[in-house]
Parts: structure tokens; sequence; C-alpha cells
């Protein structure tokens, strides 16, 4: 029931013997009727005549909003309930009303609205649930690098965008808006999905929000161009003497000659500096056993099984792996000097180095090798082993990837068995155009050294 009929005496012309739950009703709510409204020392509310529960509660303070009053379930015994619609001025009147009865309506077919706001108000935003998610679930059971990787995305584009609106209320349209507006980086876009799928999942899991709730799924993906960059024989050659330049007599640099520091630098011929022995070493290591960054940079003596010539790392991309050390990455750890427990000394002796990329620089500049990243000489680790015939199962093994498809990647590269192949169709059907018997071929060497056959 919404409403009461019992007689009570009249407050004067304007008001009807009508009781809405203890309060009196009045004139019909308009505008002008809002604007003649004044402020009391006492916080009051003016009811409409025509809608039940409608009206306007003004403060002393002079803020007014439009409200609704009903009671939550059936009887006088039923608690009552306030709902605010808004604030006086951000909408009209007639706005106002027609919120009203949807409020009305809502409570005559049993439900709480008043009860259900407070809820939604109580619901975490999508940037405290990302919040929680990062600190409760991926800080906790994801490497420090995917963490990293996760809080970027959420803190540059997820909060930005939808960081203040309720986690229940976000919907697909609005992550592929965000998606869309991210199409000039396409790799992170697909991540922002990635993340936002995986966010709604464990939120769900927690009970945070509804069960089956992914505004991401079904957003179509950019397509991602793998970036695959390979060192050639000649490459290897530059970056080799550019390595060895730099342990011994040190790389040139150049100085600013319009600088003011210019007249205290070296002679041009004594412009040169030495990198240490363990960057240089990384580098060496990163192309001698095609391990990741990471792997190389947090690695202990400890882990180094010297005799079986492994690594046995306890905390790859991939989880616990052994990493196969070659002759020649042996004789680089062999010749390195241990100081501290990483093999590849940090800035003190409990913490690893955290990345290469200032000798990474010099060296590269000096190899003339543009463009080219550090994660390339893992890259090129694996073209080589591909193109040498190893096969694509052994090279993934080596690398340590988890999936065979991940190692697909270098497929073009095993060219071996195809280019056999290739040969044997080839030479049939050329025999059978010129009239010879298959057999009236002769194997020639091309100039990279693979064997060819021409029709004799």
């Amino acid at each position: 029931m919404l409403y009461d009929t019992d007689d009570f005496p009249g407050r004067g012309s304007s008001v009807v013997p009508v009781r809405y739950i203890g309060h009196w009703m009045g004139t019909k709510i308009t505008k002008r009727a809002v604007d003649a409204l004044k402020p009391t020392a006492q916080e009051y509310f003016t009811w409409d005549s025509d809608l039940p529960g409608f009206g306007v509660r003004v403060r002393p303070s002079g803020a007014m909003s439009y409200v609704v009053k009903y009671r939550a379930g059936k009887g006088r015994s039923a608690p009552t309930r306030r709902v605010t619609i808004s604030a006086v001025g951000k909408i009209t009147p007639e706005e106002a009303r027609e919120q009203a009865k949807r409020v009305v309506a809502d409570a005559m077919r049993g439900n709480d609205p008043a009860r259900e706001r407070a809820r939604e108000r109580g619901a975490p935003t999508l940037s405290a649930l990302a919040d929680r998610f990062l600190a409760e679930h991926v800080d906790v059971k994801r490497k420090a690098s995917t963490s990293v990787g996760y809080r970027g995305i959420v803190d540059r584009d997820l909060k930005p965008a939808l960081g203040s609106r309720k986690a229940e209320t976000i919907i697909r349209a609005d992550i592929a808006r965000l998606h869309s507006d991210m199409a000039d980086r396409p790799i992170q876009a697909n991540r922002m999905i990635a993340i936002v799928g995986k966010l709604y999942a464990w939120s769900a899991s927690r009970g945070l929000t509804p069960e089956g709730v992914n505004p991401a799924r079904g957003i179509e993906k950019y397509r991602e161009s793998g970036r695959e960059r390979f060192l050639t024989a000649e490459e290897l050659g530059r970056l080799g003497a550019a390595l060895e330049e730099a342990e011994t007599v040190g790389l040139p640099y150049v100085v600013d000659e319009g600088g003011p520091k210019a007249k205290h630098a070296p002679k041009a011929e004594n412009r040169r500096v030495t990198l240490g022995p363990h960057p240089v070493a990384a580098l060496r290591l990163l192309l001698f056993t095609g391990a990741r960054l990471r792997e190389i940079l947090h690695l202990r003596w400890e882990e180094i099984d010297f005799e079986r010539g492994l690594a046995f790392l306890p905390d790859s991309k991939t989880g616990r792996k052994p990493l196969v050390l070659s002759s020649a990455a042996l004789r680089v750890l062999a010749a390195l000097p241990r100081v501290g427990q990483f093999v590849i000394a940090g800035d003190s002796e409990d913490q690893p180095r955290r990345d290469l990329n200032r000798p990474w620089m010099a060296v590269r500049r000096r190899a003339k090798l543009d463009g080219v990243r550090l994660h390339d000489l893992r890259h090129s680790f694996a073209s080589v082993g591909a193109g040498a015939g190893l096969g694509l199962t052994i090279v993934g093994k080596l690398l340590g990837h988890a999936q065979p498809s991940t190692t697909a990647r270098y497929s073009h590269l095993d060219a071996d068995p195809l280019r056999r192949a290739a040969d044997s169709i080839s030479d049939k059907i050329s025999a059978a155009m010129s009239g010879a018997k298959a057999a009236d071929v002769v194997r020639i060497n091309t100039p990279d050294g693979q064997p060819r056959k021409i029709v004799s």
C-alpha cells in the first residue's frame, strides 16, 4: 500500500486532507512552484498533489532535490523508503516526475528501489575492482613482469576511460569503444581485452560481479603482425666485432662540440667507453642460448650445472625449465668473474641487473644494427637452428616454448625438407616437359650453398 487516506485536518486551501506516509500533500510540483520554495531553519518536504510520494526536499542551506517515497511491502507495518531522484536544476520537474513514476511502479511490483540503489552505491567501480584484481591476484600469482604489463594497461587505458563507472554497469559497447580508441596500438588494445576478461572472471569468482558477465566477450581483436628480425651472418659478424671492441679498447662516443662541457671533453681519439665484462657476457649469452632477457639477468651461479651444461631456471616465463648451455655459452660463463649470487652482477650482490638498455644501445649503434631489439637475439638463435634443419621440435625445446604453435613462426625458415620435396617434384615435371628422363639431371650448388638440379 503506497499511501493512506486517513482523515487529518487541512493546512490551508492548497492542501488536501490526504496523508502520504506522515506527510501532507500540496500543489502540483511545477517549475514555478519549485522556484517559489524558500529555505527555512528546518529541513522540510513539499509533496505533489497529483503523484503520491513525489516531492521536493528543501534543506536549510537552500539545496533542493526531487525525491520519491514509498512503502517497501504491503500494509502499514511495511517500512518506508525514500529515493533521491536528482538535484533541482539538473533535470526538469516533468523529468523528475517520470522517474518518480518508475520508482513507484517498481515498488508496486514488490521491488525495493532504495535498497537496490544502496547496493549499487556499494558496488565497486571498475577502478576499485581493478586495484583489487591486481593486488590480490596478479601481484600474487603472476610474474613481476606480467604484473607490470597489466598495471600499465589498467592505469594508462582502463581507468581514465571507465574507472569511475560501476563495474556492473559496463557493457560490451564500452569496451569495444575503448578498443577502437586504441586502434593506433593494436597489440596493447588486444591485451586490454584479455585483461578485462580475466578481471571479470576473477571478480565473479569472488562474488563481486554477477556470474557470466564479461563485457570484453565477443569483441574482435586486431590482427597482430609478428615482428621477427633475424640477424644475417654479416650482421652477426658486425655484432661480434662490436662486442670485442666494447670489452677491450672501448666503443667510441660522440660529444656535442657546441655544448657547455665540450671544452672539457677528451680528445676525439680518446673518446671511448669500455663496457664491463658482465653486460658483454649477458649479450653473448642471449645469442648463444636463445634465452629470454630476464632468464639471463636473473640467473644465479647456484642454478648452473657446468658438468652437464645446464642451467635450471626456477621461474621462467613458462615455469621451471632447464636451459641448455652450449659450449660457447659455457666458455663465456667460465671466463666471467663472480660478483655476488647473480651471474650478471647488478648494483648490489643481492639484486640482479635491471636491464641492458644502455650497453645494448651502444653496441647496436657501433654494429650498425638500427632497430634491432634485444629480443631479436633470441629470434636469431631460433632462425639459425631452424635454417640448419634441426627441426622445429628441437628448436622449440631449446627456446622453452610450452606450445608447438609458438615455434611455428619459424617454420618458413625450416626450408630444407620443403626444398628437397620441391626439387623432386619440379625435376620430374621439368623432365616430362623436355622429354628427358628424370635421371637426366645434374646437381649444382647455388651461391648460397644449397643444392639444385637442372635438366642436362
